[in-house]
């Protein structure tokens, strides 16, 4: 398409970014995009926040007390908030993405490139989130990708060190989105492999409530080691059987975000799973963590997809049996100890 081409030819340049989700990352996105020079206007769904975010520079929901930089604003109205943009960010919930797509449509460039913060899978179709895009929206396919990593949106709005990975079929689009959001203290790198990296995002919440639930029970630092690990390459095995590349999952959007989101007290999906490793039930648990975990979601598409392939990923249909079948963690962690012994590694 046209879109490629220009942005092919190195001549698209980025002013303006519209970030979709006003929420705890969204908004640490925006500060980020904003940091480099950007003109930032964020959709968020609630008319309070976005008149904070636009006349007090701060989000009172996620962020209070953090002040965003001069070129942050924010937007009820669709049609105001994609207008001009080149890159469209989506910051929503994986599950509310088909029906904002279906919405929005009408409103977003045709030429603009679409980048997915969202770690999760759709519920239903087992779908990616770049392959939802892909269904709903007529853009270039070889600009839809995601950023993922080790990314705890308070450390970010702290504008603590941080990397991610930018993943595009273009390597052109990644190179032009990870020139757009390199700062001082967040530092992107890009990759092709848009399977391998959006994979590494959904599982790692899944394995993150694995390691919540052992917390909870006070299970030690022993175990929460091994169910990362053990994690991963479950992770591996599934993202193999999906074409990725294994090297991805080495990298930041696999062990780096795994290992940030397993042992942060800020990974809601860890604080959920510790609540559950204690006993209180999935509601109780939903209802005091309060922001999306999206890992509570994926398992379920996450085994389908699983069982489609064969692949055994018994940590998350341990995490699956605690969440949706009201099974006792006491019970699945014996059960999981309990397995066939077998090599560690398969040749």
């Amino acid at each position: 398409g046209q879109r490629s081409a220009t942005v092919a030819k190195g001549r698209c340049t980025v002013s303006r970014i519209a970030v979709l989700g006003a929420g705890s990352w969204g908004t640490a996105f925006a500060q980020i995009a904003a940091d480099n020079g950007h003109d930032v206007v964020l959709w968020g769904r609630d008319e309070y926040i976005t008149s904070t975010i636009t006349n007090s520079r701060t989000n009172p929901a996620f962020h209070p007390g953090f002040t965003l930089p001069e070129g942050v604003w924010a937007s009820t109205n669709i049609g105001t908030v994609v207008r001009g943009a080149q890159v469209i960010v989506l910051a929503i919930p994986a599950q509310a993405v088909r029906q904002r797509l279906l919405e929005w449509r009408s409103e977003i460039p045709a030429d603009a490139v679409v980048l997915s913060l969202i770690k999760g899978l759709e519920a239903g179709t087992s779908l990616r989130m770049t392959e939802v895009v892909h269904d709903v929206l007529p853009c270039d396919p070889a600009a839809v990708g995601v950023l993922s990593g080790p990314n705890l949106a308070r450390e970010i709005m702290q504008r603590l060190p941080a990397a991610a990975v930018v993943a595009f079929p273009d390597r052109t689009v990644a190179e032009l989105v990870q020139a757009t959001i390199a700062t001082g203290y967040f530092r992107p790198y890009t990759n092709t492999d848009v399977t391998g990296v959006e994979l590494g995002g959904a599982v790692k919440n899944v394995i993150a409530l694995a390691v919540g639930i052992a917390e909870g029970m006070e299970l030690g630092a022993n175990a929460y080691a091994a169910l990362m690990t053990r994690g991963l390459a479950e992770t591996v095995k599934l993202g193999v059987g999906l074409g990725a590349n294994p090297l991805t999952f080495s990298g930041l959007a696999g062990m780096g975000d795994l290992v940030a989101t397993c042992t942060s007290p800020l990974s809601r999906n860890r604080s959920l799973g510790e609540l559950l490793g204690r006993g209180a039930g999935l509601a109780e648990a939903i209802a005091e963590t309060k922001q999306t975990a999206e890992g509570v979601t994926s398992s379920h598409p996450l085994l389908e997809l699983a069982n489609g392939l064969d692949v055994e990923m018994p940590l998350t249909s341990a995490v699956h049996a605690v969440i949706h079948e009201g099974a006792e963690p006491q019970g699945v962690m014996r059960a999981l100890m309990s397995r066939d012994t077998k090599p560690e590694v398969s040749h």
